[in-house]
């Protein structure tokens, strides 16, 4: 059932599109990101670090990547996290609440400081 429910959820709220940006983008480094986070099995989290680290980009450039994912998409973006284990704000209001509701889905448990346990739901690479 949770699982059923995070895929639901993760189908129909994807993030949203952000306002045009007048900056460009390398689509490859783009498709290697999300490629990078589709390898992230369900019920485990990286960070935009360490996506970054092995991209060779910023943890920034990790989140905008994510940010642009067009409606439909199949990357499990609510699997990554700051490098503290939290879920980031994010500046459509909800988007925190609904990644931290499809990581509980997937299992993914939170501390009373909002936090995940690294070590213990970290996915290595």
């Amino acid at each position: 059932m949770a699982a059923t429910f995070g895929a639901a959820m993760l189908s129909l709220l994807a993030p949203p599109n952000p306002a045009p940006v007048v900056v460009m983008t390398d689509d490859r480094l783009y498709s290697r990101i999300y490629a990078l986070v589709r390898r992230v099995p369900q019920g485990q989290v990286t960070t935009y670090q360490e996506i970054s680290r092995k991209i060779g980009c910023t943890a920034r450039t990790v989140g905008f990547a994510l940010a642009a994912l067009p409606s439909g998409h199949d990357v499990p973006w609510q699997r990554v996290i700051n490098s503290q284990g939290r879920v980031s704000s994010r500046v459509d209001g909800d988007g925190h609440l609904v990644q931290r509701l499809l990581l509980e889905a997937e299992g993914v448990r939170f501390d009373d400081r909002q936090q995940v346990d690294l070590e213990r739901y970290g996915w290595q690479f």
